[in-house]
């Protein structure tokens, strides 16, 4: 069931790996059959180094396991409330890297300071508030996706690929798990280059925005003229 998305899925979540943004198995990569109304997931606290195809977890919107013998990652439920409150993306990823992870515990969004935030994000990178104690009570991963689409009720996820959860880390998503996992690298980039610039210059302020826009529009926007022309 599903075997290009698995190969698709299994090469995201060993890409967090290869790039650095995982550590142990702090981590995990989910991509969606839009047309099947199913998710392919990496299983709850598997080793990386171990990981295979057949690991995987098929599950389907409600959660219910559909095909695989681990259990699906613990941050399944909060994947699937993004698949549904987003029906544009493809994929999703969720690290704990060390930068994003640093700004979403000191509860601080990741003001856009360069172009080079610019030519991805639309603006800062948002921050959730905390759940409270009856949404953790009640359900705290599937609340915490709906936290999230909370934050991003006047925000459009595509402009904005990414979220910091307060006090917890960064998720991302994109139109396939590969785009998930490229946003989470460009998250996490950033917020190093922000931290840096803030401990070079406090009192910096954010990029203007006329120059924020023009670099994430000349990528992104109806004539965008950066890399070459699709077939």
């Amino acid at each position: 069931m599903l075997e290009a998305l698995k190969n698709e899925v299994l090469k995201a979540n060993l890409d967090l790996v290869a790039l650095g943004l995982v550590t142990l198995t702090w981590g995990n990569v989910s991509g969606i059959s839009r047309k099947d109304g199913l998710v392919v997931i990496k299983p709850s606290g598997i080793p990386y180094e171990t990981l295979t195809t057949a690991d995987l977890v098929v599950v389907d919107l409600d959660g219910r396991v559909r095909e695989g013998e681990c259990r699906p990652s613990s941050d399944t439920l909060t994947h699937l409330e993004l698949y549904k409150g987003f029906p544009a993306i493809g994929g999703v990823s969720h690290t704990h890297s060390i930068a994003a992870a640093c700004f979403a515990q000191a509860c601080r969004e990741i003001p856009c300071f360069g172009t080079t935030h610019a030519d991805q994000f639309e603006g800062p990178v948002p921050l959730t508030r905390f759940l409270t104690v009856e949404e953790i009570d009640a359900g705290y991963e599937r609340n915490t996706g709906r936290v999230i689409l909370e934050r991003f009720s006047a925000l459009d996820a595509k402009r904005v690929p990414g979220v910091l959860v307060a006090g917890h880390g960064p998720f991302t998503w994109g139109d396939n798990a590969d785009d998930a996992v490229r946003h989470s690298l460009v998250l996490e980039r950033i917020a190093q280059m922000a931290a840096g610039t803030l401990q070079l210059n406090p009192a910096i302020r954010e990029l203007p925005m006329y120059l924020q826009e023009k670099h994430y529009q000349r990528k992104h926007g109806p004539s965008a003229y950066y890399g070459q022309k699709k077939t």
